[in-house]
């Protein structure tokens, strides 16, 4: 019995980063006939809900830090964690200045990031402290400039 491995038909099925330079040239020369149109729905939609992920989970590690710092009593770990608060911060703040539309889905994704960072935390410092609920402000702009 043999087997046959069929060939990938398309471009954008062969080489995706091809495919997206051929699809940029074609736009740029304002080809639109020969836009591959399925895909590139397709590629646009991954992009929006990737930004969507990158948020999610940069706002729970973030969250997850500052719950660190604040409530578990380790001060030799207390740099490491500013560092990773500061870093989330300014990821987050790059994603929101080239997408202020993500606002409204920081406000969306807050309680499940909130809670995901308190499983976690909870988890690695069982002995801590830790609040049920947020005790800062939840508005974009105060969380990306908390001082710890």
């Amino acid at each position: 019995m043999t087997q046959t491995i069929k060939q990938k038909s398309t471009l954008f099925d062969r080489d995706l980063n091809l495919w997206l330079e051929e699809a940029i040239a074609k736009l740029k020369a304002g080809d639109f006939q020969s836009l591959d149109v399925k895909n590139l729905i397709e590629e646009l939609e991954g992009l929006a809900g990737r930004d969507r992920r990158e948020l999610k989970r940069r706002l729970t590690t973030l969250i997850e830090h500052i719950l660190k710092r604040c409530y578990v009593n380790s001060p030799k770990f207390y740099g490491a964690w500013e560092i990773e608060i500061i870093q989330q911060q300014n990821e987050l703040a790059t994603l929101l200045e080239q997408s202020p539309s993500l606002q409204s889905h920081f406000l969306q994704v807050f309680d499940f990031a909130f809670d995901t960072a308190l499983k976690i935390a909870r988890l690695e410092y069982h002995e801590a402290n830790f609040p049920n609920v947020w005790q800062f402000s939840r508005d974009p702009r105060k969380v990306l400039n908390l001082n710890f």
